[in-house]
């Protein structure tokens, strides 16, 4: 089997999977398929992160009690404001520190902070993608297409201009890859979706509103705003996964996805775009 059939197979049963665990009438099932994905990630997390294997596992273990004793204690129903306004502030201050200052500084926080720290990301992630299904598979969705349209729009736009409109990279010491070409490319898709969505949704007096719906019908000027921070928060994710294998010295977060590298390499981007996007549901919706 190629790598290209290898990715693709894994790729397939992938979104079978979620989509099946999705569109199931029980929510339990989705929480439990995503409790798995997000104790696997918990096990890659800690093995970046100078962990021992057996604290690998144990990290993974923990993770998967907590969330569950989360969705016993009817977390995933309960409005949480607060969380998600922190969760967005986190994100906004630790990312502009760690990808101004780089590997360098990564690699001087103790390792048991930057354990513990990634801990609280990955169940703060969890309970965002279960709080998003709780308002709708619609809403769900268009939480998660918006940060893979705009990493796909910004491979393409990338591998075909990119070092032609700006002379620097993106982050030329984190992910020499990315450039600023890219990213206006994952922008524009970004904004296709948003406003495409929200149109439809419009047309079709949606009773299962996206999160680009709920935006416009706040202010559809505000999507201006929301998008490309969406877009710049699911790079974040992206750059700060690659900052933590490179300070690791590794290609992927693990082999555990065939031809697609770890469960990190999948959800980097989503980590800080999801609990945004119940952040701005409940000012939007407020």
């Amino acid at each position: 089997m190629t790598a290209l059939q290898q990715r693709v197979l894994t790729a397939a049963v992938l979104l079978a999977l979620l989509l099946g665990a999705l569109l199931y009438p029980h929510g339990w099932v989705f929480a439990s398929v995503t409790l798995v994905l997000i104790a696997a990630a918990a096990w890659e997390w800690f093995r970046l992160n100078s962990a021992t294997p057996y604290m690998a596992y144990v990290a993974g273990a923990i993770c998967a009690m907590v969330c569950g004793a989360l969705w016993t204690a009817g977390a995933h129903s309960i409005p949480l404001p607060g969380l998600w306004i922190g969760a967005t502030a986190a994100w906004c201050l630790a990312g502009a520190v760690l990808l101004y200052r780089g590997v360098p500084l990564w690699a001087q926080i103790p390792a048991a902070l930057r354990q513990i720290g990634g801990l609280l990301v990955l169940v703060c992630a969890w309970l965002a993608v279960i709080q998003a299904k709780e308002r709708g598979t619609a809403f769900l969705l268009s939480a998660l297409a918006l940060a893979w349209v705009a990493d796909t729009g910004a491979y393409f736009v990338g591998r075909a201009w990119g070092g032609r409109w700006f002379r620097t990279r993106l982050a030329p010491s984190i992910s020499p890859g990315k450039t600023w070409e890219g990213f206006c490319g994952g922008l524009a898709v970004a904004f296709l979706l948003a406003y495409g969505w929200w149109a439809a949704d419009t047309a079709l007096a949606s009773t299962t509103p996206s999160l680009y719906t709920i935006v416009g019908q706040h202010s559809p000027l505000l999507l201006v705003v929301v998008v490309p921070a969406l877009t710049a928060w699911s790079v974040v994710g992206d750059l700060l996964e690659s900052l933590v294998k490179r300070s690791a010295n590794v290609k992927d977060s693990s082999a555990l996805l065939p031809g697609h590298g770890g469960v990190l390499d999948r959800i980097d981007a989503l980590l800080p775009t999801l609990p945004a996007s119940m952040f701005l549901v409940h000012v939007c919706a407020n």
